[in-house]
């Protein structure tokens, strides 16, 4: 936009900022731009380039001033427009008004955001109910459920680098907690702009006063809750040691506490990444599959004599294990833990007379199909992301490769670490006392359905690069083969898979049962692509995986 235009837009948008950290950045570039500094221009005209896009995951992006950024006016004008969305879903003349549970982590400004979509909320007519502490998002997912809410947020950026925060929503009702999905982000979305050309934040409502707390006990009914869904076996004298890491997040003490109740006290905390702290200062990306971020827990476990290592990311809503393979620890694959759980749960579930189905992102091994058809039960594949996976009828399990389980849908509607992790602790303890370990366990399991394998690559896309994105290349110039490898069967969702939406995804089948999947990331700016393998060993599976992401590195390479 031409300089003065957005010279106006910066100083109308300081002049609304409440928080005087976010103004002042404003200010300094405003006083540079005076000054005649050019790189000052730059950085106003990409704060203020466009708006952080509100999807199925809410929002999420960098602390920073402008509609780019996380800050005080875009949770306001996000808040303001989700009212307005809860309000015109409410039914006519209802005097009951719509009750929405506000949750936040630790991350920079997660508390301030909090209490200020909950006075927002309150300032619209609607009930408003704050929960007590910086709690993880499975504590906020249980209470949508469990307080009867019509909707939910939480204030996270789950395991994004410490410079970003974000915004999930969550609705009650028929959708028991689930966060939101098409089309409700962009009738949301809608809402969200009409809000944001229109109000200033002095004319956004609040009323802090009308906030009410969530009840102290929703923490310990969470627990509770857990407890009763998993059935953890009471731990013998001899049973699994392991090392736990918060990943400086909000895991600990509602994990702790868990376990605890559970009988498991030979859990030792990684002390430095125990307490929360938004900085993450001891690790380069808080994320337990970035390497080197479990390597104080490695540590930890070497010196404890662990057994295991359980790890959540920072709001715990995802979990991590690992185990020890030599003098290493190796950490498990998402797809391995989701067979590991998966088939516990499937096994527990036959056991109890219980029919239902297992479900996981399409993007994520195969390996859950075949232990479902092992035990008779059904299974259902979903779009990426793990408000489609809760939403399957009948859930017994679901799991996503990118480190989601849930182990009790009961409980809660989303990925849940924290439950997760008492049932990974509770399998290995059972197994310890038969002189055995989960590898042990993912062993039969694959002397069962076979071995599997799998891995990704990842491509950063540039929005200054002009070359054609790679699915566009791909269907423009089909492959027939991949090396060795014949493609049998090929799927394009954009023009219609089944009863999936139309998504810019591409799935291809080998003849040797090998799948590659090739989606952009829902939260970054990249392209994945999925390769899975098979085999009649775990070795076999790798063997050929190797091989496989090799010869796809090679046609991308020549496109």
């Amino acid at each position: 936009m031409p300089t003065p235009e957005l010279v106006a837009q910066v100083k109308l948008w300081r002049d609304q900022d409440p928080d005087s950290e976010t103004r002042g950045q404003l200010d300094a570039l405003l006083e540079s731009h005076a000054n005649g500094d050019a790189a000052s221009l730059t950085t106003m005209e990409a704060l203020f380039s466009g708006r952080l896009a509100f999807g199925t995951a809410g929002i999420r992006g960098r602390l920073q001033p402008g509609p780019m950024g996380m800050n005080r006016v875009v949770i306001g004008q996000t808040t303001a427009g989700l009212a307005h969305y809860l309000l015109e879903q409410s039914a006519p003349g209802s005097s009951d008004a719509p009750r929405v549970v506000i949750g936040c982590d630790a991350r920079t400004n997660s508390r301030v955001f909090a209490e200020d979509t909950a006075a927002i909320v309150a300032g619209y007519g609607l009930r408003a109910i704050l929960l007590p502490a910086e709690l993880p998002t499975p504590v906020l997912a249980f209470a949508v459920r469990a307080l009867n809410a019509d909707a939910g947020v939480m204030v996270t950026a789950s395991h994004n680098p410490p410079q970003d925060n974000g915004y999930k929503v969550y609705l009650g009702g028929n959708d028991e907690g689930s966060q939101i999905i098409p089309p409700v982000d962009a009738a949301i979305e809608r809402s969200i702009m009409a809000m944001a050309e229109s109000t200033t934040w002095d004319k956004i409502p609040r009323n802090s006063a009308a906030v009410q707390l969530a009840p102290p006990q929703i923490v310990a009914d969470y627990i509770s809750a857990t407890l009763d869904s998993v059935k953890a076996s009471k731990p013998e004298a001899g049973h699994v040691s392991a090392v736990y890491t918060a990943m400086h997040g909000v895991g600990a003490g509602t994990f702790f506490e868990l376990i605890h109740k559970a009988g498991f006290n030979t859990v030792a905390p990684v002390a430095k990444q125990t307490e929360p702290d938004p900085a993450f200062p001891t690790v380069a990306f808080p994320n337990p599959e970035e390497p080197g971020a479990l390597d104080l827990s490695i540590a930890a476990a070497k010196e404890h004599g662990a057994e295991l290592i359980i790890a959540h990311d920072p709001d715990a809503d995802r979990l991590a294990l690992a185990l020890p393979r030599g003098k290493n620890f190796v950490m498990l694959t998402g797809n391995q833990v989701g067979a590991i759980l998966g088939w516990h749960c499937a096994s527990r579930a036959v056991a109890a007379g219980a029919r239902g189905c297992l479900a996981n992102s399409l993007v994520s091994s195969p390996v859950l199909g075949k232990i479902a058809r092992h035990f008779g039960l059904d299974h259902q594949e979903t779009l990426t992301g793990f408000k489609y996976v809760s939403r399957v009828p009948e859930l017994i399990f679901g799991f996503e490769e990118a480190l989601g389980y849930l182990v009790s849908p009961d409980v809660v509607r989303d990925k849940d670490g924290i439950s997760a992790g008492l049932m990974a602790l509770d399998l290995a303890s059972q197994l310890a006392g038969d002189n055995k370990t989960l590898w042990d366990y993912l062993a039969e399991i694959e002397q069962t359905v076979g071995g599997f394998a799998s891995s990704q690559i990842t491509i950063a896309l540039s929005s200054s690069t002009q070359q054609t994105p790679l699915p566009q290349r791909l269907r423009t110039s089909p492959p027939q083969r991949l090396g060795e490898r014949t493609i049998v069967s090929h799927d394009d969702f954009l023009t219609g898979v089944d009863t999936f939406p139309q998504e810019n995804i591409l799935r291809y089948y080998l003849d040797d049962g090998s799948r590659i999947i090739i989606r952009p990331s829902g939260t970054e700016p990249k392209l994945k692509v999925y390769l899975d393998t098979q085999g009649d060993t775990r070795v076999a599976a790798e063997a050929t995986l190797v091989t496989l992401e090799s010869d796809m590195r090679t046609l991308i390479d020549s496109l």
